[in-house]
């Protein structure tokens, strides 16, 4: 738990190592964001806010879709990580993005907004509705809100003998969050937070990645997502390196999974829009 806020810790650390991955775990997810936004109604020339933005995976698609008219401020607090932000948005050509360091629920930001936003920020707030509804004072009137969260809590349903090591990877991906303090059904609880935060019912959509083939991209995403998590995983004392030998991860689980013929289902996101009041 961090000390000054209260929040849960960041369950996947700090390292380059983390920031690959993120970026890795844009290529399998900002379809269904990009989705989410469109549906949402974020259009050319906007002016967007995005929360946890991270390695700008997110900030990106929004500078896409607001266009040189629009404007997208991304903060995080991790200050490092905005720097490999900054200079991915330079390289793709986007001059209407800046990245703030900080934490967006005590930043000085105006109140002109057209739309808040955010991908796996919530889960990581300790009174998430709380901070929503602080956040939404942010935006203009009629503004658009939109986040995706996942929810974890499928895995416990999710067990079967023929893939043991699946099964083990789930109750440690489980465990650590938890013992983290991070809110591992954030996905399905958005409707209660949304309506807590005092804005209208959201309207609610699920989707998660799946594959099974010799050469999907989920089986490398898995493993680098746990060598982000192994230093939790240890201090917890849920599972140690040696057990997770997460250098021949990957290829231990496409293994079991092409021998199974049964699909991965990677983390599912589940994505929440509405609109305050005009």
């Amino acid at each position: 738990m961090n000390e000054l806020t209260g929040d849960p810790r960041y369950t996947m650390g700090r390292d380059k190592e983390e920031t690959d991955r993120l970026i890795q775990q844009s290529r399998l997810y900002d379809g269904l964001t990009r989705q989410l936004f469109n549906d949402a109604g974020i259009r050319s020339g906007m002016k967007v806010l995005d929360i946890g933005s991270g390695a700008g995976d997110v900030s990106l698609i929004l500078a896409e879709l607001v266009g040189p008219e629009g404007k997208v401020i991304g903060v995080d607090g991790n200050a490092e990580i905005l720097e490999t932000a900054g200079a991915r948005a330079k390289e793709a050509g986007f001059a209407n993005v800046e990245f703030l360091a900080g934490d967006a629920r005590m930043l000085e930001l105006a109140g002109d907004f057209d739309a808040l936003v955010g991908r796996l920020v919530l889960m990581y707030m300790a009174d998430p509705a709380a901070a929503l509804k602080h956040l939404t004072q942010r935006l203009r009137p009629g503004g658009i809100v939109a986040f995706e969260e996942t929810d974890f809590t499928i895995y416990r349903s999710s067990s079967r003998p023929d893939t043991p090591l699946m099964n083990k990877l789930a109750e440690w991906l489980l465990a650590v969050f938890e013992r983290s303090g991070a809110h591992v059904a954030m996905g399905s609880d958005l409707y209660r937070t949304f309506v807590e935060a005092g804005l209208p019912e959201p309207v609610l959509h699920f989707e998660a990645p799946m594959g099974g083939s010799e050469t999907w991209a989920g089986y490398p995403y898995i493993a680098n997502s746990f060598r982000s998590l192994l230093p939790l995983l240890e201090e917890f004392g849920i599972v140690t390196a040696e057990e997770v030998d997460v250098n021949t991860l990957a290829e231990r689980v496409r293994k079991e999974i092409v021998a199974s013929k049964y699909p991965v289902v990677l983390a599912p996101h589940i994505t929440a829009r509405a609109k305050v009041a005009t």
